[in-house]
């Protein structure tokens, strides 16, 4: 089955809280920020997710599949991270302290997009038998 938006959101929100919650706690010392930074960069990545997650919808209903190929899932991390960067750099994350370096940013970003992505394209398809035939959803 094909995962509908309210699965697409739910599980988004869910592994992005969860496992990028775990991994940005183990990857904070090392990228030498505060773990206040840090947590509001995962936040905003997934309430800007939420927004993302409307656009791909209507564009999907273009495909005559209404849905794309998972490797799209892993690109649009180009677009999700280029806009939240913008955000960042023009202060409009709230939270945020004046000077992000772009570094720390990038690694916490990339890392966090790919472990995200893994873990919902394999591993969470084991605890959650029935998440792909439920459309994604959680709840």
């Amino acid at each position: 089955m094909l995962p509908t938006l309210n699965g697409r959101i739910q599980t988004r929100v869910f592994v992005l809280l969860v496992v990028g919650g775990i991994w940005t706690l183990l990857l904070t010392p090392l990228i030498g920020q505060s773990y206040a930074t840090t947590y509001v960069v995962l936040l905003a990545v997934t309430v800007l997710g939420v927004g993302w997650e409307l656009v791909y919808h209507f564009i999907q209903q273009f495909r005559w599949e209404k849905d794309w190929p998972t490797f799209f899932g892993l690109v649009t991390l180009v677009n999700e991270g280029a806009l939240l960067w913008l955000l960042i750099s023009a202060g409009a994350v709230p939270g945020l302290p004046a000077q992000v370096p772009f570094g720390a940013f990038l690694v916490q970003f990339l890392t966090t997009w790919i472990i995200v992505w893994l873990v919902v394209n394999g591993p969470m398809r084991v605890p959650f038998v029935h998440w792909r035939f439920r459309g994604g959803r959680l709840i």
